[in-house]
């Protein structure tokens, strides 16, 4: 353990420079930083998003009622480089007063509806098309409960674990150790699940699968954070990795899991089928 030891001012304040590779675009108020307007294509559902997990689950989500036959579903993918500051623009604020991605434009009735956050928008479209969210009672609620225990568990991966893992412009020890643990105890919550079911919400595929595989296969396959995996031990979850394999075999899941990504094999934007089509490996 370091022998460094801080101690909080009375009233805390923002120093810009402090903060590591995020910096930049972390900070203690909301609204924009400038005036730009958000783009508009001619499908009914605009999805304003980046290839990050939470982005993936929307992607891919609009591939599975695509894949299914509801033609409704058409969407244009736009990049939102949260690196350039994108979020901040007055337009995409006025989608997502939070600044975060994913954000959708339903423009399929009278007037457009706006949805933000990656769960809400999964609801709102499984219910709008009857499709990955049972109408059972009972298998909803276990479906919803599946689908919030994902939503909650993503910040202690993503902004505890992933961010003093890897992104950090320090290595601590404590905070390391303290994310570590919750990341293994939310990774065997799952692979304890999935030793009694298929799926997370029992026998059939729902959004509560889309929701937690967008994270947690990037963790099972070593695509997260350096060399999590190892440090996480990740081979030893078994039944999450089944999981991980069957759900990433989907050909919704490959084709949504290319959107919003820049790089050889990727597509930055997506506005008809023949965006994906392109990219797709033979």
């Amino acid at each position: 353990m370091s022998d460094l030891t801080y101690t909080p001012p009375k009233v805390w304040t923002w120093d810009a420079e402090n903060g590591g590779e995020w910096a930049k675009i972390n900070r203690p108020i909301a609204g924009p930083t400038h005036e730009k307007e958000l783009p508009r294509g001619e499908h009914p559902l605009q999805l304003y998003s980046l290839g990050t997990p939470n982005g993936q689950k929307v992607t891919i989500m609009l591939e599975e009622l695509l894949e299914a036959g509801h033609a409704g579903a058409e969407y244009d993918a736009w990049l939102i480089s949260i690196t350039k500051g994108d979020q901040f623009s007055s337009g995409f604020v006025s989608v997502n007063p939070n600044s975060k991605i994913p954000g959708l434009l339903d423009c399929s009735g009278p007037e457009p509806i706006r949805v933000f956050e990656s769960g809400a928008i999964l609801m709102h479209l499984a219910e709008k098309f009857g499709t990955l969210l049972p109408t059972e009672p009972g298998p909803r609620a276990e479906c919803i409960s599946w689908l919030m225990w994902q939503m909650s568990t993503a910040p202690m991966i993503g902004g505890g674990f992933g961010h003093f893992y890897a992104y950090a412009p320090e290595k601590y020890e404590y905070p390391i150790n303290r994310y570590a643990m919750e990341a293994k105890r939310i990774i065997d919550v799952a692979d304890r699940r999935l030793a009694e079911s298929p799926y997370l919400a029992g026998e059939s595929y729902t959004i509560a699968d889309i929701a937690a595989w967008a994270w947690l296969s990037r963790l099972v396959k070593g695509e997260a954070y350096d060399d999590a995996a190892t440090f996480l031990d990740m081979a030893s979850y078994k039944n999450l990795a089944r999981w991980v394999d069957v759900i990433g075999a989907r050909k919704a899941v490959q084709r949504g899991s290319k959107v919003n990504r820049e790089g050889e094999g990727f597509t930055p934007e997506r506005h008809s089928a023949a965006d994906i089509d392109a990219v797709m490996d033979d």
